[in-house]
């Protein structure tokens, strides 16, 4: 975590030739300082990932763009802390708003068959109204007037992720972030699609992300290099708490001793996560059925 990252919110400033940033005024335990929106270009402006639906927050962005138009408004993902004011910033400016989806495109086979047989969790931070005007998939060019930007489709951390390579940088929204791992909470999150979307960022080869919320990461090979390694040690983690059979309330007490019992229900999203992974891969069974409350074993 980079505790030097502290910028004033609804500020923008200049990170890079032709990008600002500017910070929602949203910090929460997940969102550490709040919600980096960018803004590509001068004089025609393309936004990306707008943020809450925070009118202080508008105030802010329209106060940047003053005297420039808005060419596209480009969402990574629709969770609430990136997604809602998208309409509003789209209707104010006459952009169009460009996604991978709604709130369910992108899911995994395994989400969408733990949907069907019945898990009715998840959904933390989903914003469900959203609905992009134009859709993009893997490998698609948004051409803007301050470069192209090429979409990488990156489920994962929401099945609707993507990342956006531009130039030599990429915006990685919230699959690598700048200060902590991303949260994967089934059904929205799927731990196999997160690893193989972290792989997919580091084989570009970028020299800078951009991410969600934290500052830029200027050694994106090494972050995610750690972010799968962490991933992959708490799989092991949790196989070897397994001795005996636990719920994922009993898991995430076992597991995550170095974080505040407070943010345990967090944990426990990702925990559960890895379940499913595990169960999928025939290492652990789950009785009576997969589920947070089910009693885990190894196979």
């Amino acid at each position: 975590m980079d505790d030097d990252f502290d910028p004033r919110a609804g500020v923008a400033e200049a990170i890079a030739p032709g990008l600002r940033r500017v910070l929602a005024p949203n910090p929460s335990p997940m969102t550490w300082r709040g919600t980096n929106t960018y803004l590509l270009g001068r004089g025609q402006v393309t936004v990306i990932d707008p943020g809450p639906d925070d009118p202080a927050h508008l105030a802010a962005l329209l106060l940047a763009l003053e005297g420039e138009a808005v060419s596209h408004v480009v969402v990574t993902h629709s969770h609430l802390d990136h997604s809602p004011l998208a309409a509003r910033l789209a209707r104010q400016t006459g952009a169009e708003v460009w996604a991978y989806g709604n709130a369910l495109a992108g899911r995994s086979d395994v989400m969408r068959a733990l949907v069907a047989g019945g898990y009715d969790g998840g959904g933390e931070g989903v914003d469900l109204a959203f609905a992009p005007d134009r859709l993009v998939a893997d490998g698609d060019v948004i051409a803007t007037p301050a470069g192209d930007l090429r979409v990488l489709h990156t489920p994962g951390h929401m099945g609707n992720h993507i990342c956006l390579r531009w130039g030599d940088a990429v915006f990685s929204g919230d699959l690598v972030m700048g200060w902590a791992t991303s949260l994967v909470s089934p059904p929205d999150g799927d731990i196999s699609d997160f690893l193989a979307s972290c792989a997919k960022v580091r084989a570009e080869g970028a020299a800078v992300l951009y991410p969600g919320h934290g500052a830029p990461v200027t050694d994106p090979a090494a972050r995610i290099d750690w972010l799968i390694a962490h991933r992959m040690e708490r799989r092991a983690q949790v196989l070897a708490a397994l001795d005996v059979p636990r719920d994922v309330e009993a898991l995430t007490a076992a597991i995550y001793t170095d974080v505040a019992p407070a943010l345990w229900p967090i944990a426990a999203r990702n925990v559960f996560a890895q379940l499913v992974e595990l169960v999928g891969a025939g290492l652990v069974g789950a009785a009576p059925d997969l589920s947070p409350g089910a009693k885990f074993h190894k196979m």
